[in-house]
């Protein structure tokens, strides 16, 4: 099947002449209605100093209105014309700004040509720099750099050498194979779609040829793969239905599911409602096989000739796109295609300096930094190098909270430490372990200020338990940091950690059948989500321990508020960092209550 749709990205630093350059190509190309081409002439940006009854390319990409009382680019916007060949060409064009540097990295990841633009009055700039570097992560096949503006420099060819010469020395440190440099202005149209003859000097293709000489990798003999999307069922059917991204897929083809690793035959394939022999790339169909195999909504199909090899554990970059940073151990859902799974950021080995490509020690990444983590998820994936396959080998970090987009990654490997174990089960479980105890085992989370009383509590709520011949333990956040968690400090990253590893204690805990305290200030929100999403439903209690932070810093049992007043703690909960209130907590206690009266309420959820 021939693909019909080539996808081209245009980007570069702000004010370089994307919109303009994508606006005389449309218009040259005949791909803009004659109406709209009118009201370009008659609207006009705030400082524009083309004439009235001239045509304003740059307003036909703009499709938000705060984009033309602006002046700028703010979302990726999209256009469409036809090649000679008979594909679509969809044009995104990407901003410029720094801040919307996430805009052109999610177009990154789809395109197959990227135009970047110089402007060659302004010379090489970060920003252009950095759009260089995504397309490099982004697997973008072929780039195409077009310095722009040269008619306000006389045409000069030293200038076009200048530049040129100066980013093939930092393309040499990224994967860009396919590189085109073209001289041109947008404005006057030399080198867009037609031979400019203010340049005489250059001989390479114009803007429109490179687009139009561009071809997409075939894949390799034997190769076949689909992300299945819908599991459809009828009577006496079960049919797993998506869209081919590699290959093609034959009756009596031998296939393997991942990651149940699960060989079959396909004894049909229907596509457009009709029973087909064979199906390829591109192509959305429902293949049903011979044998059920244990196969759901995220999971691959693919050539059983493939090595594949499922993995809970990757290498991969990561271009940040939240305001609030990246920080390890910190949990986020991770989607890859129509899969979904909790993932924890478990490393963060370096960032990359955009300007010089250096790679630098970083215990964070900021929006808009690039970096390369590890990462591990609750389930094995499938996933594959990105430089592999860009439809297998990319996701997304979702904020567990508020559900945002917060990064965009590119796996580099799968760790082979992820592939080498096995969950190994035995046969005296957790449920047992409980009934010989005679109880329930569950954690109660305590979260809540330093002061708040949350240790106070969960002492007298195992005394009781002990008494009543229960089997309880306490988890108290100081006590662990003088063991296991001694080499964390209180910044947001080794507050995440902190969680992470009290949670993983707690777990083993309930797998051995106790009832587990847990004392510990936990103050971000994110960090208790995942930690409740260790445990299944009913083995999980968040109690918050209300007391406000005037009575907290009265009571100040350890002294840590008067340090904090001084300067002595700049990270401590409620005076230099903030404390987030659970948004929906299990139990809510007042911390000014009588102890008995908290504890009674505690016992009555586990009793």
């Amino acid at each position: 099947m021939q693909r019909a749709i080539v996808r081209l990205l245009t980007c570069g630093s702000v004010d370089d002449g994307k919109s303009t350059l994508i606006g005389r190509l449309l218009v040259e190309t005949d791909s803009i209605p004659y109406d709209t081409i009118e009201s370009t002439k008659k609207i006009r940006r705030s400082g524009s100093t083309i004439a009235s009854g001239e045509i304003d390319f740059s307003l036909l990409t703009d499709g938000l209105e705060a984009e033309r009382e602006q002046g700028i680019t703010i979302d990726v916007a999209y256009r469409s014309m036809s090649l000679l060949d008979g594909k679509r060409l969809i044009i995104s064009d990407a901003p410029g700004h720094e801040q919307y540097t996430r805009n052109m990295a999610v177009a990154a990841s789809r395109a197959d040509i990227g135009l970047v633009l110089v402007d060659a009055t302004k010379g090489v700039r970060t920003q252009t720099l950095r759009h260089l570097t995504i397309c490099s992560l982004m697997g973008v096949n072929r780039v195409i750099v077009a310095i722009n503006k040269l008619d306000a420099l006389g045409y000069k060819k030293s200038i076009f050498d200048d530049i040129q010469a100066e980013l093939e020395k930092a393309l040499s440190r990224m994967q860009l194979p396919d590189v085109i440099f073209i001289p041109l202005s947008a404005l006057a149209g030399d080198n867009v779609v037609g031979k400019s003859k203010n340049m005489d000097w250059y001989k390479g293709p114009t803007l429109l040829d490179s687009i139009q000489s561009w071809r997409p990798q075939a894949a390799d003999e034997g190769q076949a793969r689909m992300r299945i999307q819908l599991v459809s069922r009828a009577e006496n059917f079960r049919g797993l239905s998506g869209t081919i991204h590699l290959g093609s897929f034959k009756m009596g083809d031998e296939v393997r599911v991942f990651p149940s690793n699960q060989v079959t035959k396909i004894s049909k394939i229907i596509a457009n409602q009709q029973e087909v022999s064979a199906a390829h790339d591109l192509e959305a169909v429902t293949l049903v096989f011979e044998s059920e195999v244990d196969a759901t909504r995220g999971d691959l199909i693919a050539s059983s000739k493939e090595e594949l090899h499922p993995s809970d554990r990757f290498n991969a970059d990561i271009v940040w796109l939240h305001e609030d940073a990246l920080i390890h151990s910190r949990s986020y859902l991770l989607l890859a295609g129509s899969s979904q799974t909790p993932a924890t950021i478990t490393r963060i080995k370096h960032k990359l300096d955009v300007n010089t490509g250096s790679e630098t020690a970083a215990t964070d990444l900021s929006m808009n930094e690039i970096g390369s983590v590890e990462i591990a998820t609750d389930t094995p994936l499938t996933l594959l190098a990105y430089s592999q396959s860009r439809e297998f080998g990319n996701f997304i970090l979702v904020d567990r909270l508020t559900f945002n987009t917060v990064g965009a990654g590119m796996i580099r490997h799968s760790l082979r430490r992820g592939e080498n174990l096995t969950y190994q089960k035995y046969e005296v479980n957790k449920v047992a372990r409980a009934a010989q105890k005679n109880q329930q085992a569950k954690v109660i989370w305590l979260t809540g200020l330093s002061g708040s009383g949350k240790s106070t509590i969960a002492n007298a709520v195992e005394k009781r338990l002990y008494a009543q011949g229960m089997h309880a333990y306490v988890l108290d956040g100081d006590n662990l940091r003088m063991g296991l968690n001694a080499d964390l400090g209180f910044t947001p990253e080794d507050r995440a950690e902190n969680v992470r590893r009290v949670s993983e204690v707690a777990k083993v805990l309930v797998d051995a059948g106790l009832v587990v305290l847990v004392a510990i200030i936990s103050p971000f929100e994110s960090d208790r989500r995942r930690a409740k999403s260790l445990f299944e439903d009913e083995e999980f209690m968040e109690v918050f321990v209300d007391t406000p932070v005037e009575i907290c810093a009265q009571r100040d049992p350890k002294g840590l508020y008067k340090k904090a007043a001084k300067g002595g703690i700049p990270n401590f909960t409620g005076v230099g960092q903030d404390y987030q209130r659970p948004a929906a907590a299990d139990l809510i206690l007042n911390g000014q209550d009588e102890l008995d009266e908290n504890v009674n309420k505690i016992l009555k959820v586990i009793l």
